[in-house]
């Protein structure tokens, strides 16, 4: 099946009141086991590529035809997006959907609202022409992601996410409402009542960032709130780590990469099909 945008997945997801997981590409072995997981539970899913994970791997066109060929290779049936994790500028996301991205996310949430919208919007036009999904974000998500550090967390605000969303014609939102990227100190804190607020405002499907270590009671209220987008990095980078540790541990002449990467793809793969259980998307494809 050829990529797709996200549109339409995360329009059913939240009329259908579940959620697709954004499953972050790290290198070959992340990307053969969320597609595989995907296929397996026939799940939609969507690629999240960062742009220090598309530097890492070489570029946005070697990501692009990587995917195509697994696709190909695997004959993957579901649906599949391919999805610009925190652009960083209209010049970026441009240059991932020239090189065949099918969705990006525009990240103007630390400029002031008028150049967000200016920027958001701008992105928008282009991406549409192209058939490309755009995600956007207002207020501040915590921690850090690759070239994206934040400190501390600021709510995004309802009437300007309204605002965002009516001015730009953004397919979906990602307000920053308690949730941060990498590992929790202590108890996540989600604001539920802001994500309602922002849910009815808006009437576009949300996003949470910063889907690691969440309660799985408070991954189903924010799908219950509106949420249809959830990403997960983390889990999946210290599920690959803790069995790369284990399988070197356990013989410490082993030295064929594949030896111990494909051990570390089995549990990210095991870690993305948990995920798409909890997130209500098996067998939605």
């Amino acid at each position: 099946m050829p990529l797709v945008s996200m549109t339409e997945m995360l329009n059913k997801a939240k009329s259908e009141g579940y959620a697709v997981g954004q499953f972050n590409l790290n290198n070959l072995e992340f990307t053969q086991a969320i597609l595989q997981a995907a296929e397996e539970e026939k799940s939609p899913v969507i690629l999240g590529v960062s742009e220090g994970a598309a530097r890492y791997m070489g570029g946005f066109k070697t990501v692009v035809k990587m995917v195509e060929g697994l696709l190909e290779d695997y004959k993957i049936t579901v649906p599949v997006a391919i999805h610009l994790d925190h652009g960083s500028s209209f010049d970026k996301c441009k240059e991932a959907i020239d090189a065949g991205f099918t969705s990006v996310m525009i990240d103007a949430s630390h400029d002031p609202f008028e150049e967000n919208v200016a920027t958001t919007s701008k992105v928008v036009e282009y991406a549409h022409s192209k058939g490309v999904s755009v995600e956007a974000e207002l207020g501040t998500v915590g921690g850090q992601e690759d070239d994206v550090v934040a400190d501390g967390v600021i709510y995004a605000d309802a009437k300007e996410c309204e605002e965002l969303v009516k001015r730009t014609g953004i397919d979906c939102l990602a307000p920053a409402l308690g949730s941060v990227h990498g590992p929790y100190k202590g108890e996540p804190n989600l604001g539920f009542v802001e994500m309602e607020e922002i849910g009815n405002l808006t009437g576009v499907p949300l996003v949470l960032h910063g889907g690691t270590g969440i309660p799985t009671k408070d991954i189903q209220k924010a799908v219950s709130l509106g949420t249809a987008k959830i990403n997960v990095n983390t889990e999946n980078q210290i599920a690959s780590a803790k069995r790369v540790r284990e399988v070197l541990a356990a013989d410490t002449e082993m030295y064929d990469p594949r030896k111990y990467l494909g051990p570390a793809r089995e549990a990210i793969k095991e870690t993305v099909i948990g995920k798409m259980r909890e997130f209500g998307s098996s067998d939605k494809a």
